[in-house]
């Protein structure tokens, strides 16, 4: 740093060297976060480090940790895999780590192949008797519920196309999540939900007339149809036919459905016709505890508050969204969007 005299032999300062912090020392913060159970302060530095260090997947493996403890097991996987496929042999801790978020989504199959593959490559592993206690207790399930493993295999394989799904969906990956419904059409017929995803999907990947067209001839089968409604509003409402779109909003505002999961789907739809001031008070009546894990809970709540004159809420909600699903940021926030 170079410094030179002035006319009172003070010295001043030409040359300031920024202080410009690494990923350790946002990794620190968030360690020290994590610690004192601060989740949502402990994900947004641990982001911050693998933003800056990406090729230290220590800092990914601790991000997941968070994910993990705050019940977004999905999202800890994707992170885990990663480290997987960029680090290998050197992070086999990832396997017990991954087949752990398994168990808790209830997909046994899958908990019990990882922590099987824990066990193989680390024998005398740091998480071996974690691994071979899960191994066992799904061992005694198998064993306990050897008549019902047809079914149990079908109901974890419908589970696990549930969650990739969801994932890209809510990410508004379409063309990524088109053939895993496909596929749930075709294994799980009676798995109503899938083919009104599909029409959702195929509508945003740019084949509106076919979404539609499959949406009225479901509607036709079942008259009083939640799901065709919403989606017939959303597609009539982006192609501009506003008669065809109040004819289902008209029916969506006499509709209070009990689940938390249709009633966040009706909010939705409201904020995406416009209807604002209905869908805020709809999320208003959620209980928020049971949708925290769903983008689109923070997505629509946000954009509704803002355009019913509630900016600071919008805000609120906006920020806590990106803290706890960092790929809503890249959807733009409720200032930009209606």
């Amino acid at each position: 740093m170079h410094t030179s005299n002035n006319n009172t032999g003070g010295a001043v300062v030409d040359n300031i060297i920024p202080f410009t912090p690494e990923g350790e020392f946002y990794f620190n913060k968030g360690v020290r976060a994590f610690r004192k159970r601060e989740f949502e302060k402990a994900s947004k530095w641990l982001r911050r480090a693998v933003e800056l260090s990406p090729k230290q997947p220590v800092y990914q493996c601790q991000l997941s940790v968070v994910h993990t403890e705050t019940g977004d097991y999905h999202t800890a996987n994707q992170i885990l895999m990663n480290v997987l496929a960029d680090f290998g042999h050197e992070y086999v801790d990832c396997y017990y780590l991954i087949s752990n978020n398994y168990a808790h989504l209830g997909l046994f199959q899958d908990a019990k192949k990882y922590a099987k593959e824990y066990l193989n490559k680390a024998p005398e592993g740091d998480f071996k008797e974690e691994a071979e206690q899960l191994v066992s207790v799904l061992d005694i399930e198998e064993e306990e519920d050897e008549d019902d493993d047809w079914a149990f295999e079908e109901e974890d394989e419908l589970m696990m196309h549930q969650e990739s799904a969801f994932y890209y969906m809510e990410r508004q990956q379409w063309k990524e999540a088109l053939p895993i419904l496909e596929e749930m059409i075709r294994l799980f017929p009676n798995f109503v939900s899938a083919k009104h995803d599909y029409a959702v999907c195929l509508f945003f990947a740019g084949e509106e007339q076919e979404a539609i067209e499959l949406e009225e001839d479901w509607r036709e089968q079942e008259p009083l149809s939640l799901h065709s409604m919403c989606n017939l509003a959303v597609f009539y409402f982006h192609q501009g036919k506003t008669q065809q779109s109040q004819e289902h909003i008209q029916k969506l505002r006499n509709v209070y459905p009990i689940g938390e999961q249709q009633k966040l789907r009706v909010a939705a739809t409201l904020t995406q016709v416009g209807e604002y001031e209905a869908a805020y008070d709809r999320f208003c009546r959620l209980e928020k505890g049971k949708l925290k894990g769903h983008l689109s809970y923070y997505k629509w709540f946000s954009i509704a508050a803002y355009h019913t004159g509630e900016p600071s809420k919008a805000l609120s909600l906006w920020e806590e969204g990106c803290t706890r699903h960092p790929n809503l940021a890249e959807q733009g926030g409720p200032w930009q969007q209606g």
